[in-house]
């Protein structure tokens, strides 16, 4: 596969191997994730939306006969499994716009709301994360666990500021690398307020005060949770 870019030609190189010739493909699967040469994820979110709208339908089946705390333990075992995996990767991708709408469809008929209602209450009542709050978390988790490969403020200077708490930010070269990981981790890590990134250094504390905090806030989209004002 040859990783390139919508407005970057492509280059077609021919490779061999032991006298065959290796062939180029657009798209594959590597660990269960769809990648395509693009990394737009389009591949992999049209290859989950079957799966999420089986989940639907059996939800509706169900519903009439089991009470919202069971419906919420098939909503996790089945639809939240499913999204959770490399969200990291393919949350921001300009198609999981897709998944969000399946997963508010999911949650309407678990609270057996209208198809049109809205669903920021209903998020925030089952204390499930709209899409973006459960990709917020999963990067932000991602890292907590991997934190010591990163470089924190206080280790650069010594110098008391507000930001000393917070992991350095590098510099990004290239557009695909602030869609990447590591920079859009930093970023929203960076982001948290004071109270809870003190915990960074107890994975549990911190995941149960960070999982609260985005029930709370329940944010549709990352701009939203850029654009909010928290209080140290």
């Amino acid at each position: 596969m040859q990783f390139t870019t919508i407005n970057k030609p492509k280059l077609y190189l021919q490779i061999a191997h032991l006298n065959k010739q290796i062939s180029i493909v657009s798209n594959t699967k590597f660990l269960g994730i769809h990648i395509n040469d693009t990394i737009n994820w389009k591949n992999h979110i049209d290859y989950i939306l079957p799966k999420l709208s089986t989940d639907c339908h059996a939800m509706r089946i169900i519903k009439p006969y089991m009470s919202l705390k069971k419906l919420k333990i098939v909503y996790h075992s089945t639809f939240n499994s499913v999204i959770s995996y490399g969200l990291p990767f393919w949350g921001t991708s300009p198609h999981s716009k897709k998944i969000f709408q399946m997963q508010k469809r999911i949650v309407r008929i678990m609270m057996g709301c209208r198809r049109l209602a809205s669903c920021r209450n209903l998020f925030k009542n089952l204390k499930i994360l709209p899409l973006m709050s459960q990709y917020i978390f999963s990067i932000t988790m991602f890292i907590i666990k991997h934190k010591h490969q990163f470089t924190v403020n206080s280790e650069i200077h010594n110098i008391n500021t507000r930001q000393h708490l917070n992991l350095h930010q590098p510099a990004p070269n290239l557009t695909g690398f602030k869609h990447g990981i590591y920079y859009s981790g930093v970023k929203i890590f960076n982001n948290l307020p004071s109270y809870i990134k003190q915990l960074s250094d107890d994975p549990r504390t911190f995941e149960l005060k960070f999982k609260n905090f985005l029930y709370l806030h329940s944010y549709y989209s990352l701009e939203e949770y850029f654009q909010h004002q928290f209080k140290s």
